[in-house]
Parts: C-alpha cells; structure tokens; sequence
C-alpha cells in the first residue's frame, strides 16, 4: 500500500487537497462534513507473513482491508499486489483476482443460512466453477482440518458461534488463495474460544504459509499471533513492526497506552534474548520464534532450554534467568508510596 488515502463525502478531491495542507481529520470534518478513514497509509506485507492492524473504533482499520479486494476505492494511492495494481483492472480482471487471489474470512460469520456447512465451505469454488464432486471433497477436506467433522450436512444456525467461526475459516481456506483477510474474524467470539481460535490459525499457518492480513482492536490477539503489527488512529499509521518493537518501543503516547497493560512475555522472542553460539545439545528446546510465554513452563524441569532455527539446528540457548531479567526490564514499576508520618 502507498500512500492510501480514503475520504468519504461527495467532494473528496477538494477535501483530500485540505488534509494534505496539514489539516488535523477532526479539522477537516469540522469544515467540510466529510470523513476521513485513511490518512496518506503506506504499509508492506511480505509473502507468508500474519500482518495484524489493530486499532480502536474508528481507526480505519476495517476501511483498510476493504481496500485490497477493492471493495473500498481509495481517493488517492496505490495497491498492489503480487506486482499488480488492484486499482487498475478492470472488473473482469477484479473478479478473476478476488475468486483466485483473496478470500476473506468476516466478523458476523457471513454464512448462507440455506446452506449445510458443507455447501457454505464448498460456495467460494462453486462461483469459481469448480465441479459438484470436486469441490465437496475439497470443502470435507477442510472441514475435517478446523474441527468440524460430523457436522457436514448441519445448518448455521445448529452451530454455536465458534463453530460457525470455524465454517467461515474452511470457507475462505478451501479457496487456496495466497492471501487471506480478516476482518476482526474472532472478536464475536468468547474468549475461550477465541484463545482456541487464534491456536487453530497459529497452527495452521505454519504448514499452509498463507499472508494473512488480520484486522483486530485486541492488542494481546496481536502479539499473539502477528509476525508484524501496524497501529492505526484517526486514519493514520501510527508506528509498525514486530511485535517486540511495539511493545519494548512504542513510538509515541498513544501507542503507550496500548502496551502499558499488555503481556510482555506474549511480545519478547526467544532469539532476542538467548546466548548465540554452540552449546551441547538441551533436553528440551523450542523455535527461535518462539515467545518468553511459550518457554516459560519449560524451566520446571530443565535449566537450559535449547534455540533452533528454521531447519531445526540448534543455534544458542536461554536460560530462566534471562527471561526473567527481560521481562522486569520491560515491565513499568510502580511508584513509590510515600511514608505514611505517625
């Protein structure tokens, strides 16, 4: 994305001149009745990645993600994707991109209500013109992988909220598409089943490899499973990185906010932390991306735990002690209280 700018209004030409003068949203508004919902965002997201924008309402995050499927045309800026330019098909072009390219999971499910869970999962290749039996097992396939076999012939509203979650997830992965949006997928969800969800998506992308761009107001959704995360308010980019750098460096008091109650030991990676070099082999070892959250258990019965890398080579280890002095470094302390005089 290149300076993607978004205005809603019956005028944006003449208001977009107005913002790129240094008018603040609420200015610009306040003069013109129109509605900014991106503000000049550039943003890449690499192949295989889980990218997450999060912000509170309002943000421009949902505005966003619309925007790579074209169903939001921007003012001004530029998309593109695999080397194409999205804003320049032409509509024959965008259908063949968004049947092929993207599918996109949603907040409210967006389930056919006439249709078995099998017939929603298969609906994206029957538009494609995939033919009955090919789809089907394509669609029972997938089915099976989220957790949802023995429901193929049941009807949405048989299903409770995660499951019917779990039916728009095979929907848009039966479509093998490189990229998959979502759009605040799990946030409708309760939180045992969300945490279920976002260990599902986890797993999942470590053998399909997908880009995913993930939509979520929930900072703790986002260090948990985003490679990279973008931070939005009033339409504008406020920092992006990985999920350390946001939490150890936020960079301004906005983003300071979020992470002051966030989880420190979901942000901390392993490989930022650890002794480099060679060690003797450790009983028990973990990726290099893993979290201080993940390894943590792991020191009630070893003293060392070992690194890899990518191709399972051990690389260097971290020790208790390390992740402790990590995570008090990073963790505010509390004001002093003053003595109370007799």
């Amino acid at each position: 994305m290149r300076g993607v700018t978004k205005i809603f209004g019956d005028d944006p030409q003449t208001t977009l001149a107005l913002l790129q003068s240094g008018k603040s949203k609420s200015e610009v508004q306040a003069e013109t009745n129109h509605v900014v919902g991106l503000n000049n965002v550039s943003l890449d997201i690499a192949k295989g990645q889980i990218f997450v924008v999060m912000g509170l309402s309002g943000s421009g995050k949902s505005t966003l993600i619309r925007h790579v499927n074209r169903l939001i045309e921007p003012t001004a800026g530029e998309i593109i994707v695999n080397g194409s330019d999205v804003l320049k098909m032409s509509l024959d072009e965008l259908r063949t991109y968004r049947r092929t390219q993207v599918a996109m999971v949603f907040q409210k499910f967006g389930l056919l209500p006439h249709r078995s869970v099998i017939d929603n999962v298969a609906y994206g290749l029957e538009v494609r013109g995939v033919d009955t039996k090919t789809r089907l097992r394509e669609a029972a396939k997938w089915i099976e992988i989220v957790g949802l076999s023995g429901y193929e012939q049941s009807q949405p509203r048989q299903l409770s909220g995660g499951q019917q979650q779990r039916v728009g997830l095979a929907r848009a992965l039966a479509m093998d598409t490189d990229i998959i949006l979502m759009d605040e997928a799990f946030s409708a969800l309760d939180p045992l089943i969300r945490s279920g969800m976002q260990d599902q998506l986890i797993e999942l992308q470590k053998s399909l490899g997908k880009t995913i761009l993930f939509i979520t107001h929930d900072f703790d959704e986002a260090l948990k499973i985003g490679d990279r995360i973008a931070v939005l308010k009033d339409g504008a980019l406020q920092q992006e990185g990985k999920p350390e750098d946001i939490v150890l460096r936020p960079a301004n008091e906005h983003i300071e906010e979020f992470v002051r109650e966030v989880n420190k030991a979901r942000a901390i990676h392993v490989r930022s932390i650890m002794d480099r070099g060679e060690f003797d082999p450790c009983a028990a070892s973990v990726s290099k991306d893993s979290r201080c959250e993940d390894v943590l258990p792991m020191f009630a019965e070893h003293q060392w735990v070992g690194v890899l890398d990518a191709d399972g080579r051990q690389i260097g280890r971290v020790t208790l002690k390390q992740v402790i002095k990590a995570l008090a470094r990073y963790t505010p302390q509390p004001a002093e209280t003053p003595p109370t005089l007799g």
